[in-house]
């Protein structure tokens, strides 16, 4: 999907509710119009992200992703791939109350593309992957999950 008929949508607004102010604030609109594009993009961008999501929590089964491809978003629908019975503890409780939240995490780019590898290899998206990850983590961090080894040993 095309993103810049939008801004351009946008732009031309904006130009025309400085028009009346005469040349010099038409000018400032035009600036305005043109500092404001990478900013508006990323909104439009978490409109979209948020749509897919809610999007996906109302369907059973299909998946709805945002992928950027250069400046460009694609909607990508795709099937959920059950998690492999190895993904984690069993007793991993699951936090599907329904209601998502949006989290920025900055990460080294080697380490990204290192999750996205991972991601890719498991057939599910890079947000899929870190939810499980997260959950897992989560999981250790619970009181009573401590990693304590019992037993004995004869020699």
């Amino acid at each position: 999907m095309d993103l810049t008929p939008y801004l351009e949508g946008l732009r031309a607004d904006l130009a025309a509710l400085a028009a009346p102010g005469g040349p010099d604030v038409a000018r400032a609109a035009e600036v305005l119009g043109a500092s404001l594009e990478p900013s508006a993009r990323m909104v439009l961008l978490e409109a979209l992200s948020d749509a897919a999501a809610e999007i996906t929590t109302r369907l059973n089964g299909p998946t709805v992703e945002v992928r950027l491809r250069g400046r460009e978003a694609d909607l990508v629908v795709g099937r959920a791939v059950p998690e492999p019975a190895s993904s984690g503890p069993p007793s991993v409780p699951a936090y599907t109350d329904g209601e998502l939240s949006r989290l920025t995490l900055r990460m080294p780019e080697s380490l990204k593309a290192h999750v996205e590898q991972i991601a890719a290899a498991e057939s599910i998206s890079v947000n899929a992957w870190l939810v499980r990850a997260v959950t897992s983590a989560a999981h250790e961090q619970r009181p009573g999950n401590g990693r304590r080894v019992t037993g004995f040993y004869q020699a």
